[in-house]
């Protein structure tokens, strides 16, 4: 660890000596008809935005946190390496840090970074369909990394959904709260994304209802009980989705409202008890919609196994009943001479009712017992 703390303290200040001018040429080599990775960049002081200069690039909002305080707050969306690598090496972002931000696919977690906060959060949005098939997509999953230090917050957010401009908009609304600096952003961020968990577990358990409902009721005419599997199946992957999204954060949360760290302000730190409580009632409804989902499907798989079963009672039973004509014409199809009633006029039509009667009497046995 003390090799590491060397190397850090080595390679941060070559970093920040040539930040300005690394950024600069990355900007300056990019084609001006590309789109940006950077969505909206702005500096904040006292909870207010600094609309007489806005920024041009992270560098330039920086420098006006340096002369006259406040923060900035830069949102990227999807950046590649070399988007992102002057803003982080004007920041002085951890490049493991740095490697998870552009690559995605993170598990939610918080980490420190000496004076930096690393925060992975995964946002839900439920995917909206007027009937629940067999490969429905229920929910569709995205990032928002933050990093939180003294005077900046960077947000980089993957996918399509989950966009924060809203929120941005929201905060510079409460001047008051947003005067708290880069904290009251990390804490809004992360309501925002519980706030979602909270609105996707909702549309969840009516899904789960239908489901459930269609499971336990009479099946429509043309269909079998326990073809509901494949639905079911379907569902239980997109709530153990939604589960892989909520699961993890629960420790970061609780981090964050009971333990005092100086990069979170000590009032925001009261708020974040709120998020890390709701986060624990959507974890429990999560935990319950996986349950349930199991229960349901075992119903429905037990009820295709009584059904299967039914069947191969009809089945026998049928097979019972056909026995009877089937053995008296295989004894009299025998071809011998001394047969009882074989010259008899009236052998053929005994014979006959004899079949009929035996068969009606086991069929009305059968039924009685349910079998058919």
């Amino acid at each position: 660890m003390s090799m590491i703390r060397d190397l850090r303290a080595v390679v941060r200040p070559s970093l920040r000596k040539n930040s300005a001018s690394k950024y600069d040429s990355y900007d300056a080599t990019r084609d001006p008809s590309a789109s940006s990775a950077v969505v909206d960049c702005a500096v904040y002081r006292e909870g207010r935005r600094l609309e007489s200069a806005p920024c041009v690039t992270p560098h330039e909002a920086m420098l006006r946190v340096r002369e006259s305080g406040g923060f900035a707050w830069i949102g990227l969306h999807e950046p590649t390496e070399e988007e992102f690598a002057g803003i982080a090496a004007e920041f002085g972002l951890h490049p493991l840090a740095v490697e998870d931000a552009v690559h995605a696919h993170q598990r939610p977690k918080l980490e420190r970074y000496d004076d930096t906060l690393f925060t992975v959060f995964k946002t839900i949005h439920y995917v909206e369909h007027t009937e629940l098939t067999a490969t429905s997509e229920v929910v569709e999953t995205g990032e928002v990394m933050c990093f939180t230090g003294r005077d900046f917050v960077i947000t980089v957010r993957h996918g399509g959904r989950g966009s924060l401009r809203n929120l941005r908009h929201r905060l510079e609304g409460d001047s008051e709260l947003l005067a708290k600096g880069p904290s009251a952003v990390l804490h809004s961020i992360a309501d925002h994304v519980v706030d979602g968990y909270i609105a996707v577990a909702g549309a969840v358990q009516d899904d789960i209802d239908e489901v459930e409902i269609a499971v336990f009721s009479e099946p429509a005419k043309g269909s079998k009980r326990g073809s509901d599997a494949g639905r079911i199946y379907q569902l239980k992957r997109e709530v153990l989705e939604f589960k892989r999204a909520v699961s993890p954060l629960l420790r970061p949360m609780q981090l964050l409202s009971e333990r005092p760290m100086r990069l979170i302000d000590p009032d925001i730190q009261k708020y974040f008890r709120d998020v890390a409580d709701h986060l624990a009632r959507v974890h429990e409804q999560v935990i319950g919609f996986d349950e349930l989902l199991n229960s349901i499907l075992q119903a429905n798989l037990a009820q295709a196994t009584v059904a299967q079963n039914e069947d191969m009672r009809k089945i026998t039973s049928w097979a019972a009943i056909i026995a009877v004509p089937t053995a008296v014409c295989g004894v009299y199809g025998m071809n011998f001479d001394y047969m009882p009633e074989l010259e008899w006029k009236y052998g053929y039509p005994l014979v006959l009712m004899a079949i009929g009667t035996i068969c009606l009497t086991i069929h009305r046995m059968l039924k009685r017992n349910g079998w058919l």
